[in-house]
């Protein structure tokens, strides 16, 4: 899907591959699942987002290593505690030939704060954003906000004529919606998608009006999502693809062993957790009742110490993870390292504390869980029900494609049709606000739009706020430390542990990838032989 019809861009392309043109080096790539969507603000999920990164571009640009350069604007100045100048980088055009100006970054934090967008998080500082000529805009901030640059980068910019001829200002809200600007896409970024045919392929080429210069050498770049580990780990060591990820950890040995491929494998900053509804008055797996058990923080840490995650990390994740305390890894910005310890798992004193809360005999209960967004998540998943019968809970498993698993999780429709779930977070600014933000706090703009649970604590909400416009670096984070704190003891979600980055890659015809912790692939930093 793009700008204009696609249809001749993609023939063109195929024949150059089929013709045997000289210079042509397509990369094909695979994940366990498919894109969410091509709308910049629907999803905020991390393989829909890595897609839509390439297509689209933001002000300040975050490289593999997780430093901030020019991207839209070629340089930013603070002017006072509030106030920041960008000055805008001319000559950029957007894939159907408009012109780049300011006026696109205005439609585009207007589009981006409306209430169904996913991205609110991203603006929620700004107070707002002024046009001083069509290559300068003055963004003016509520409080004054460490974290701005930090989230600049996933403020991608649309065009405003485009978005008025498509009649595409308003966002639709789910996890895969057919609006116009989610099925089709207009960017100034280094590639363009020519075909998306979904849960099949997406199909990119190089945008050769791109203002940069490329550091990959690709004519063409093809995702294809494969679900089942086998049949990913069978097309890399066939040469049907170039790279997959996550390679299966009992297969890790595998594809090392091949003369042609190799394991990359490095750590990753998202947290793996489980999350319970604190909200209803009555759980829905409990009609008539009248109840809801997860309100009781007894009940809550009785979850969490039924869960043994040694015995997960050894047997399901093979050692590749790091069990965690806290809803943020090592390397996120503000982490509190002393906090960092899990309670004990007890079985015993799980039962204690049931029995203490009224339910000495357990209560029924849905885990709801992807089966192809973590790795292992379903297996994961597998492995929590049996230790939480043996505590006595009346569990089952709800296990499904992320599309699925996101839409019943996540705001759309009714909201958040869940009791109790699994998701993975990695901050995008890579800061603990966000978290703290997006998944602990409920009460402000742009707060809360994954907090499926809805925990929420006084103190914590107190405590996000001040965090925002603190500037004092040991002020802010002693204040993180505290809300993670009180966020752990009221076991306002169940920590797992951050899994461990493991991509299998083609070594006869790769020559290089930037291996990146937020555990994406960006093609800007791909090379082929």
């Amino acid at each position: 899907m793009g700008a204009n019809c696609f249809g001749a861009a993609f023939i063109a392309a195929v024949l150059a591959v089929g013709t045997g043109v000289a210079d042509a080096k397509t990369f094909r790539y695979s994940t366990t699942g498919d894109i969410l969507g091509l709308d910049p603000y629907t999803n905020n999920e991390g393989p829909t987002n890595t897609m839509k990164s390439n297509i689209y571009e933001g002000l300040i640009h975050r490289s593999y290593d997780l430093s901030l350069s020019p991207g839209l604007a070629t340089e930013w100045t603070q002017v006072d505690p509030l106030t920041w100048e960008f000055t805008l980088r001319q000559g950029v055009k957007f894939h159907n030939g408009n012109d780049f100006t300011a006026d696109d970054v205005l439609v585009s934090y207007e589009r981006i704060k409306q209430p169904a967008s996913n991205m609110t998080f991203v603006v929620a500082s700004i107070d707002k954003v002024e046009k001083v000529d069509d290559y300068k805009v003055r963004i003016v901030t509520k409080y004054p906000d460490p974290t701005l640059l930090l989230n600049m980068p996933n403020f991608w910019i649309m065009d405003k004529e485009w978005l008025e001829a498509n009649n595409a200002m308003d966002i639709a809200e789910g996890a895969s919606v057919s609006t116009y600007a989610n099925l089709n896409t207009n960017g100034t970024g280094p590639f363009k998608v020519v075909e998306w045919q979904p849960d099949t392929q997406v199909v990119l080429e190089p945008n050769a009006d791109w203002w940069g210069e490329p550091q990959h050498n690709l004519t063409q770049a093809i995702f294809k999502p494969i679900g089942n580990d086998a049949t990913r780990v069978a097309a890399l060591l066939s040469g049907e693809i170039d790279l997959m990820y996550p390679v299966p950890l009992q297969d890790i040995p595998r594809v090392n062993d091949d003369p042609t491929s190799t394991v990359m494998e490095g750590p990753e900053l998202r947290t793996i957790f489980l999350g319970f509804d604190q909200h209803r008055d009555e759980l829905m797996d409990m009609p008539g009742s009248g109840k809801n058990p997860f309100k009781d923080v007894r009940v809550r840490k009785a979850f969490y110490q039924a869960i043994d995650i040694n015995l997960i990390q050894k047997r399901v994740m093979r050692g590749a993870s790091r069990p965690a305390g806290l809803m943020i890894a090592p390397g996120i910005n503000g982490y509190p390292k002393d906090l960092d310890v899990r309670f004990p798992y007890d079985p015993e004193a799980s039962k204690q504390l049931l029995a203490e809360a009224g339910y000495p005999d357990g209560f029924p209960v849905t885990l709801d869980c992807p089966n192809d967004r973590y790795v292992n998540d379903e297996e994961i998943c597998k492995a929590v029900v049996p230790m939480l019968k043996r505590v006595g809970i009346d569990i089952k498993l709800n296990a499904q494609t992320k599309s699925l698993h996101f839409q019943k999780i996540g705001r759309s429709g009714t909201p958040w049709e869940t009791s109790f779930f699994m998701l993975g977070w990695t901050p995008g600014s890579y800061d603990a606000h966000n978290p703290l933000m997006q998944l602990m706090t409920v009460d402000g703009e742009g707060q809360g739009t994954w907090n499926s649970g809805r925990f929420s604590h006084p103190r914590v909400e107190e405590l996000t706020d001040m965090i925002a416009g603190e500037t004092d670096v040991d002020k802010r984070n002693a204040m993180i430390a505290e809300a993670m704190e009180i966020h752990r003891d009221q076991v306002g979600h169940i920590t797992l542990h951050q899994q461990a980055l493991a991509w299998g890659v083609r070594s006869d015809t790769v020559a290089d990838v930037k291996q990146r912790p937020q555990n994406d692939v960006d093609l800007r930093y791909v090379t082929m032989k």
